[in-house]
């Protein structure tokens, strides 16, 4: 038995602590640690994952805000010289300072669903020094995270992530495996930073700004919710049909409008 007392998960910070010993095992089969590995884990709770992650022999750094589970996990991994706590909120978080020379972090976390989405965002802008990352979420936002143009859950979140990175849904959690259990389903998610971007945008900027004015009313047409942006015959000049919906254009297609909006933008500065 542990010698510190329960720690009662805290809806303000939208804990929700994994206890299935199988959906852990499965969790650390898929990310597939290596000794060699730096492992950095978001949010890690009590350490049920994180034990899994320290049996590879990799380093791992922690990153925890609820200052109550700090000395629970010193209690338990704070004597290996490979653990690391970062105390904090890893929304603020800079995760370069943790890497050393060319290596690359592994990122892992069970997500709070409040700050999901931001939190991805915030790695996305340092992944450069990412390897991958592996995330149980929201199930509803993988499916959106992994939806390609024509699903039903394709959208912004999905076309701005996958413009950085490689998405695979990896396999759905009920609520039972965790404690307190949530109102949804949960599922895990890999996340690869494309070595070289496949669409490269000549501003992302804008991409984001062209693609949230799409989806801001994903019933109309291109040509309706992009008419401040770009002309029905702009639209058509790069090869789509202004009257398409936009849950009907793919990534590239996006980032070809994005970079006909940003020439435009910057032939008339």
């Amino acid at each position: 038995m542990s010698q510190f007392p329960q720690h009662k998960a805290r809806k303000r910070f939208g804990q929700n602590f994994l206890h299935d010993a199988g959906v852990i095992d499965r969790i650390i089969r898929s990310i597939r640690p290596r000794e060699n590995d730096h492992l950095v884990e978001i949010g890690p709770g009590q350490g049920a994952i994180t034990s899994g992650l320290l049996a590879s022999g990799a380093q791992l750094d922690v990153v925890e805000l609820d200052k109550d589970l700090h000395p629970i996990l010193m209690g338990q991994f704070g004597f290996l010289d490979r653990f690391r706590l970062h105390k904090g909120d890893a929304l603020k978080f800079d995760f370069r300072q943790l890497v050393a020379g060319d290596e690359k972090l592994r990122v892992v976390g069970n997500l709070p669903y409040n700050i999901s989405t931001p939190l991805m965002f915030h790695l996305l802008e340092q992944s450069d020094c990412i390897e991958d990352m592996h995330f149980m979420l929201q199930k509803e936002v993988v499916l959106r995270l992994a939806a390609t143009a024509g699903m039903n859950h394709y959208g912004r979140l999905g076309i701005m992530v996958q413009y950085h990175c490689r998405v695979e849904h990896l396999f759905d959690v009920g609520p039972g495996a965790f404690n307190p259990a949530p109102k949804v389903d949960s599922a895990i998610v890999r996340l690869v930073p494309h070595a070289t971007l496949p669409h490269p945008a000549d501003d992302v900027e804008v991409l984001e700004i062209l693609v949230r004015d799409a989806f801001n009313q994903r019933r109309k047409t291109l040509r309706n919710t992009l008419k401040a942006l770009l002309s029905a015959e702009e639209i058509e000049a790069e090869g789509i049909d202004p009257g398409t919906r936009p849950e009907q254009v793919d990534l590239a297609g996006f980032v070809r409008l994005a970079n006909r909006l940003a020439r435009k933008r910057s032939a008339s500065a």
